[in-house]
């Protein structure tokens, strides 16, 4: 460990837009049931950059240290911590608080449990050198899996969850996915590996990222996707992915879906709607909405990404040390990188 009892990390301070800094923060102390992980990488994430511009629709526990999609390696384990020990390498669920009692963390749906409080908003999250994980929360990798690889763990199991646990993908559907960002390229790469025909949907300002998600296999297109999603029988797709940020692009989903298809929801947006949904009722369509993981999913996604079945390389845009964090978030920001990658120091 450390010799020094503070390091630095991205924290959200305030509400207002841009409140985002370095601050030198202690080393967290652990309980008996957590570790001490000394991270090695950490993902950057479009709610943190939702944070940071203040256009998000959670509360959050300000001041906060930014960061849930994150690897280490366990650097102390609490008294009551048993089958870990100091040096494995692992990576965390993002489900640092819940209660245990709650009847969906009961059934293993811990993920939905109200009083769910996450790493990068409702605790401290993992920008920076060393985070306080509870044990239940960690997964063991493999040396074979880089940690610039492992820290994106946590959005592939948001996809996996959105197209493999919240939506019925058979092979030879055809889905659409609306939003080219690392969720949107993540979903279309794991309809791909269902064995579904994939196209994804951006604006202008996506090129760049719609021609990254071609490497997985998936057929791009700007501004619309009408043609594609009906060209079988003109009826639309089997499946439309709403992985964009905004909730006008319900709308579309409406349109391009087919009857009795489909629309998974796993795109945050706080506006507001002003269009009817009348739609989903007139083509009998089942909407549903995706959030988050749970355990085995977890297990499921490593084993993929250690085997290489699902590879994220394509997506990362770089790696850049924590003290460089707004570059990092702007490459993002600005579309010109998916997936942006910190380092602590």
């Amino acid at each position: 460990m450390s010799s020094s009892t503070k390091s630095a990390a991205v924290v959200n301070y305030s509400e207002v837009k841009g409140s985002v800094e370095i601050r030198e923060i202690p080393i967290p102390e652990i309980g008996e049931d957590d570790v001490l992980l000394a991270i090695e990488n950490v993902g950057v994430c479009g709610s943190d950059l939702h944070q940071w511009t203040s256009d998000h629709s959670w509360q959050v526990n300000y001041p906060v240290v930014l960061g849930h999609e994150f690897g280490g390696k366990i650097a102390s384990l609490g008294a009551r911590v048993t089958g870990w020990k100091v040096g494995d390498r692992v990576v965390s669920e993002t489900a640092a608080v819940i209660d245990t009692q709650n009847p969906m963390s009961r059934v293993g749906l811990y993920n939905l449990d109200p009083t769910r409080k996450g790493f990068g908003y409702g605790v401290n999250g993992a920008m920076t050198k060393f985070v306080r994980v509870p044990a239940r929360c960690l997964h063991q990798i493999p040396d074979s899996l880089s940690f610039e690889h492992a820290c994106l763990t946590e959005p592939c199991c948001v996809a996996y969850n959105s197209v493999v646990g919240n939506s019925n993908v058979k092979p030879g559907d055809r889905v659409l996915v609306i939003g080219p960002g690392t969720i949107g390229i993540l979903c279309a790469a794991v309809a791909r590996l269902c064995g579904a025909e994939v196209a994804i949907l951006g604006l202008e300002a996506d090129r760049g990222r719609l021609e990254i998600a071609r490497k997985y296999g998936v057929e791009p297109f700007i501004n619309s996707a009408s043609d594609w999603a009906k060209k079988r029988d003109g009826l639309g797709a089997d499946l439309v992915v709403d992985a964009a940020g905004v909730s006008a692009t319900l709308k579309i989903a409406m349109d391009l879906v087919r009857p009795n298809g489909q629309i998974t929801k796993v795109g945050w947006g706080p506006q507001p709607l002003n269009f009817s949904i009348d739609q989903i009722v007139q083509k009998n369509v089942r909407l549903q909405g995706s959030f988050s993981h749970n355990w085995p999913i977890w297990e499921k996604v490593i084993g993929l990404l250690a085997s290489g079945a699902l590879d994220v390389n394509p997506i990362i845009g770089g790696v850049w040390p924590i003290t460089e964090w707004h570059e990092a978030f702007e490459k993002m920001h600005t579309g010109q990188v998916v997936k942006s990658i910190l380092k602590p120091v």
